[in-house]
């Protein structure tokens, strides 16, 4: 992609260092910071988000149709190091980009949207150690029930991150599928699953215990036993891939 961003308003969510407002400023674009929201408030044309929590923060407030360019945001995504922030916001700025779309999962309970996610969503119990029985179904079909500390949703973006840590398999971008992975199972031959992204539904079977919804480790709130958790992507979100950006599959950022 390749066209001039000249006097354009460009949001800076996350950390906006003085390298970032620098190198936005040199391409002479006009920069809006500050909270999230009222980034997006300001409709700029392009987003810069900076750091590994600043993804996560822009599609709970909403999913702008301007594309971003992630710097140092992680594993899962083609970011920008720190250290080549200001060469890959150059490129960014001047049309040396290519865009590319991740999943955001739609998260709804009993039926009604509650929020958004681009990493993970889970079930867990809100005291730690303490083991609720969970239900896991893909459309009219029912895959699992299983005893365990929580069962975590990832994104192929998010299957990279906490997922992986607690043995879920790493899904490729743009293949359609969620990993489902059960966190501290009561078994020894646990499984995880590699689903479709529409459909899915997760419910607690038992409350013994106190269970939360997180999305992107953020407390969502409670989730009562029997009520169903449904997970699907709604509006993807636009990436824009530079020359400075370490691979998808780099474990490093």
């Amino acid at each position: 992609m390749s066209e001039s961003v000249d006097g354009a308003v460009v949001g800076i969510v996350g950390d906006a260092s003085a390298a970032v407002r620098s190198a936005v400023e040199a391409a002479g674009a006009e920069r809006v910071t500050g909270a999230t929201e009222a980034v997006l408030a300001a409709d700029p044309d392009r987003l810069v988000a900076v750091g590994p929590e600043s993804l996560p923060a822009l599609v709970a407030e909403g999913v702008p149709a301007s594309p971003v360019l992630p710097v140092d945001a992680g594993p899962g995504t083609q970011s920008v190091p720190a250290t080549a922030a200001a060469a890959g916001i150059e490129s960014f700025l001047t049309g040396e980009f290519e865009p590319h779309t991740t999943t955001v999962l739609d998260v709804a309970v009993d039926g009604r949207q509650r929020t958004r996610a681009i990493a993970d969503v889970m079930l867990v119990t809100a005291e730690p150690a303490r083991i609720s029985e969970y239900d896991v179904r893909s459309g009219a079909e029912r895959v699992a029930d299983f005893r365990a500390d929580a069962v975590v949703v990832a994104t192929p973006l998010g299957s990279h991150g906490y997922a992986r840590r607690v043995d879920g398999p790493v899904v490729a971008r743009g293949t359609g599928v969620l990993a489902v992975v059960p966190v501290a199972p009561f078994a020894t031959d646990a499984d995880h699953w590699v689903l479709p992204d529409d459909g899915l539904e997760l419910r607690v079977a038992r409350d013994e215990h106190d269970v939360e919804l997180h999305a992107d480790d953020r407390t969502v709130g409670p989730i009562s036993a029997g009520v169903p958790v449904t997970v699907s992507a709604g509006a993807p979100l636009t990436l824009a891939r530079v020359p400075e950006g370490r691979p998808t599959f780099d474990g490093e950022d």
